[in-house]
């Protein structure tokens, strides 16, 4: 749906998730009539993806996720949306995009392309059946899967993996959970706290499968075998991904502009082609990949003035993360990486709190759990930033 032709002057951003809009928003705080075009895969539709993880607790179908179609986010952000419109190229140099539209001008371009799921090599013949949730679509399709089924087994017991076995546990199913590591979040937690995390699941019917990885996946009639590297089987009905997230960087890496583990960007997230800048899972802002709501929030904030001429470099402050489990409620701040500190862990009345000091004594990084996620805002003030 688009009213005039991008040019010169116009801001075109690719990715309609929560980074692409929330920088759309924030230009729109700042200049009402700047031209923008949103180029997206997807239908255009505005909702949270992190409520993809706990919809079905919510008594909430896919559709009910979408907060507002791509009509009124056009209308409402004054916008032109290319939905459902494919990428192929970024000409650098001429300043254009090849896209299924035909070919596209910018003045300055924003690369929010999220990222994809990991697949781990697997074996055997229902290896396609194993899913991945990365999107709306994803998950309707998972929902229509799981429709009156019983059991399901997650590959991962990451951020996204616990979100979903606790939700789905919630929703009555059988959940198995299997990864490599020995705890559940074991980049995020100390294992007292991990340990807390796992036996509050267990009540709720999760069963975990730890230092293991699934080698084979077959169909067997109407039950999907998982063949685990320890030996053991696990029959499910249906096997969802959740493994990790890796940065989009096809388009970027074919345009000639640097990626290292995400597109890198300096402090005001322009890439190394002049122009081109970009923002949210996609990005690595100093050697960070942060894939959560605040840094994208923090990003979109510092980006939407530096694109309208008023440069402004991006600082992190401490952000801690919301795990979105209910069965234990847990916040974590995680020290840096190669901080010098340790964990001490203390067991409150209903909680947890994990204090990760440095030999000084000063606070590097947090879990919170069940009572103690009261007292996130007063140990965040104490942390250092992670971007000054």
């Amino acid at each position: 749906m688009t009213q005039n032709t991008p040019g010169s002057s116009t801001i075109v951003i690719i990715g309609s998730g929560l980074a692409g809009y929330t920088l759309i928003r924030e230009i729109r705080k700042l200049d009402k009539a700047a031209p923008i075009t949103l180029i997206t895969r997807e239908p255009g539709y505005f909702y949270s993806k992190p409520m993809l993880s706990t919809a079905l607790a919510s008594k909430k179908e896919a559709s009910q996720l979408i907060t507002t179609a791509s009509e009124g986010m056009a209308s409402q952000l004054g916008i032109d949306i290319l939905a459902q419109t494919d990428v192929s190229a970024i000409d650098t140099a001429a300043q254009k995009l090849q896209t299924s539209a035909g070919p596209i001008s910018y003045g300055k371009l924003v690369l929010a392309l999220g990222a994809d799921q990991i697949q781990i090599p697997l074996e055997g013949n229902a290896v396609s059946e194993v899913l991945t949730v990365n999107d709306l679509e994803d998950y309707e399709k998972f929902r229509k899967l799981i429709a009156g089924k019983k059991k399901v087994a997650i590959l991962g017991a990451g951020l996204i993996g616990c979100e979903f076995a606790n939700d789905l546990a919630l929703g009555g199913y059988e959940v198995d959970v299997i990864d490599l590591a020995p705890q559940v979040l074991g980049r995020l937690l100390p294992e007292p706290a991990a340990k807390a995390l796992q036996d509050k699941l267990s009540e709720s019917g999760v069963r975990w499968h730890f230092s293991t990885t699934v080698q084979a996946v077959n169909r067997n009639g109407d039950t999907l075998e998982m063949k685990l590297a320890n030996g053991h089987s696990i029959s499910c009905d249906v096997a969802l991904s959740a493994v990790g997230l890796k940065p989009r960087l096809d388009l970027a890496n074919a345009a000639g502009i640097k990626t290292g583990v995400g597109i890198q960007v300096n402090r005001h997230l322009e890439t190394s082609s002049s122009n081109i800048y970009s923002l949210g899972d996609c990005a690595e802002v100093d050697g960070l990949v942060l894939p959560y709501v605040m840094p994208i929030m923090q990003a979109a904030r510092a980006l939407a003035p530096t694109l309208l001429g008023q440069v402004t470099a991006l600082s992190y402050p401490a952000m801690p993360v919301m795990v979105k489990t209910p069965a234990l409620p847990t916040v974590v701040s995680p020290p840096a990486k190669g901080a010098d500190g340790q964990w001490k862990t203390t067991t409150i009345e209903g909680g947890i709190e994990a204090r990760f000091e440095a030999p000084d004594g000063k606070l590097l990084g947090f879990a919170l759990m069940g009572a103690a996620t009261s007292q996130r805002a007063t140990l965040t003030k104490e942390l250092p930033p992670l971007l000054q």
